[in-house]
């Protein structure tokens, strides 16, 4: 009877520690923080008694009294704390006399940057990004675990990946919509959609200008996926530079530098439902800063993460005039640096063009060669293209102005979209129509259209891997309380108005390293969105003028394309030494001061001027004035074949 009796005694006593006396339970005493870190403020939320004043009082295991008052009859009460020894949990709030006690995981502040800082240094040592994600988050699902590892493997696997993969908010529409569009993209490569569009500018190409200039004009044309861009154009046009004595290093030049920045630019291509998920996580996490400007904390949380996208295009400084540079040197006929003797080497010596010097083997042949024998059609593409961006137009219309109020501007109505549908709605019309017409015209079998279709999904698969585990690390941040550590070691000694200058450093260095744009945005942008927020960057943001936090999105878009750029293990890179079959040393030798040269103006010109005042439209004109003046001084006239 002895042991039983003091079970009951125990229960008893615990039980009125826990669920309390008077009514009292721990749904009346909320912790913010998933974990604690040293010093950095969490919040608890604590509910008052509906008829009575609450008296509260939290302390610590030290008995330290942390914070103490009254709560008025029906009123909620908000505490902000701090702790700074793993000796202080558990902590004790007592509730009218009742206490609850909160058991937290307690890291040094400064580990809640282990997980980011682990994934990117794995992703830069090994060059492998799934694997250096999937550590990322398995390394924070063991400090919420309680430095458990069995119990953080599966914590990394049923508590951030799937609920990722299931988020219905967002996630799984953009990977349905990314996946379908590869499928298309697969279609109409197939049917030779592509093929047609590039031949159209075939008859355009008859001098080495206007060669160069029909290059990046089909780079344009082919805007939904730079893989695709990449390998159509660069295999396409390769005949007609040759003809021209072009040499296969400005051919290698001109795909690379169009194909992702066309796609990153364009709102409707493989890219953009990728950037749109980032951008929505990372607004969600810095929705829930503390201490923040409601109106701020509002907008954050309502604002559509397609309009933020969209203001975030004109301030893609390197995106924009990397394109435009293309044109100048195509247009102008200069270069400037390798690329000037790899030019005369090709005009003066008698080179072998049909033999073939690509490094690595041709990847992907479904983007490249048609399985269709008719001759190639241009509306092939045109057609499921235009059908995609017409269906979203068109969605994001009628879903926006259902939601806006009456007489609401165009730009509001967009604002109010609900463009995770639209994407979904624009790409299963896409591919409707590609079968149809495919079949139709019996281009292709329906087995064979189905395969091609397939065959388009599965170059997307590894991309929805990084995505997937990209929004699990982001989740992790989030958990850990990544943005708040950093905002308060950063507050009082980085100005905010370096920070879209130092963001895009940051993703260069990360993409040149890593060799993908996309890991980079994955890795940042949920980062340095809560982050901004916390050092007063959000001022603002989504009214239409100038924010900080609008250029930090932009810079890591930016950032990650010039690292792509400059980096010899980037896939776009090799891909495109690979679509031009030049050797890949030489391309990257030759596109590099390009690259550095647009890279230096974007961050001097676009990041620093336009946070110290500089009019994005005046930024973009003085952009391109340095860009003529580099080419003036520094390029030199191409070899003259022959002349318009």
């Amino acid at each position: 009877m002895i042991p039983r009796l003091k079970l009951a005694v125990l229960f008893t006593f615990y039980g009125s520690i826990f669920l309390g006396a008077s009514g009292v339970s721990a749904q009346n005493a909320t912790i913010d923080s998933k974990i604690i870190l040293s010093s950095v403020p969490f919040s608890v939320e604590l509910l008052g008694m509906q008829d009575d004043h609450t008296l509260y009082v939290i302390k610590d295991a030290l008995n330290q009294t942390l914070s103490s008052g009254i709560i008025d009859p029906g009123q909620d009460q908000t505490v902000e704390l701090q702790i700074f020894e793993k000796d202080q949990l558990p902590l004790s709030i007592q509730l009218n006399g009742t206490s609850i006690l909160f058991k937290k995981s307690f890291v040094p502040g400064w580990a809640s940057l282990a997980p980011p800082l682990i994934a990117i240094t794995l992703a830069l040592l090994f060059h492998e990004v799934i694997t250096a994600l999937l550590a990322g988050v398995w390394l924070g699902a063991f400090m919420m675990t309680g430095f458990n590892p069995l119990s953080a493997l599966g914590r990394t696997i049923d508590s951030y990946v799937v609920p990722a993969l299931g988020d219905t908010n967002g996630h799984t529409q953009i990977i349905v919509f990314s996946l379908m569009l590869g499928g298309l993209v697969g279609i109409v490569s197939q049917n030779g959609g592509t093929q047609g569009i590039v031949n159209k500018l075939r008859p355009f190409a008859k001098t080495r200008r206007r060669g160069s200039l029909a290059t990046w004009f089909a780079g344009l044309c082919i805007f939904f996926d730079d893989y695709a861009n990449t390998l159509i154009v660069g295999t396409t046009m390769r005949p007609i530079t040759d003809n021209l004595k072009i040499s296969r290093e400005k051919l290698a030049y001109i795909v690379d530098s169009t194909a992702a920045p066309v796609a990153a630019l364009v709102p409707i291509s493989t890219w953009v439902g990728y950037e749109i998920s980032l951008i929505a996580d990372g607004m969600l996490v810095a929705s829930n800063i503390p201490e923040q400007n409601s109106q701020l904390a509002l907008t954050l949380s309502t604002i559509s993460p397609f309009s933020v996208f969209i203001s975030t295009i004109p301030y893609m400084f390197y995106p924009i005039l990397t394109l435009t540079m293309v044109f100048l040197v195509s247009f102008m006929d200069r270069d400037f640096g390798p690329m000037v003797q790899a030019e005369k080497d090709s005009s003066n010596q008698k080179l072998d063009f049909n033999q073939s010097r690509p490094t690595i083997p041709e990847p992907m042949p479904s983007l490249i060669d048609s399985k269709s024998t008719s001759e190639p059609r241009w509306y092939n593409a045109f057609l499921p293209i235009g059908a995609v961006i017409s269906v979203v137009l068109l969605g994001l219309y009628t879903s926006g102005r259902t939601q806006a109020n009456p007489g609401a501007s165009l730009i509001d109505i967009f604002g109010a979209a609900d463009p995770y549908n639209s994407l979904l709605w624009g790409s299963t019309a896409g591919c409707l129509v590609a079968v149809i017409i495919t079949v139709s015209q019996k281009l292709l079998t329906l087995k064979e259209t189905m395969e091609a279709w397939v065959d388009g999904l599965k170059t997307m698969l590894t991309a929805m891997v990084i995505l997937i585990l990209a929004w699990s690390l982001g989740q992790v941040t989030n958990d850990l309380g990544t943005a708040n550590y950093l905002s308060q070691i950063l507050t009082d000694s980085l100005p905010v108005q370096t920070l879209p200058a130092l963001v895009f450093c940051t993703a260069a260095a990360m993409a040149f390293a890593t060799g993908t744009s996309w890991a980079t945005m994955a890795i940042l942008i949920p980062l340095v969105i809560p982050l901004t927020v916390s050092l007063g960057g959000g001022i603002a943001f989504g009214t239409g003028e100038y924010s900080v936090l609008t250029s930090v999105i932009s810079s890591v878009l930016a950032g990650a394309i010039f690292g792509d750029h400059c980096s010899p293990i980037s896939d776009t890179t090799v891909l495109s030494s690979t679509a031009s079959q030049c050797d890949h040393v030489d391309h990257v030798r030759t596109q590099l001061p390009y690259a550095i040269a647009v890279g230096t103006i974007s961050i001097g010109v676009g990041s620093l001027g336009t946070a110290y005042g500089l009019p994005v439209w005046a930024a973009l004109a003085l952009g391109i004035a340095l860009l003529i003046v580099i080419l003036k001084i520094f390029g030199e006239p191409s070899p003259s074949i022959s002349s318009d």
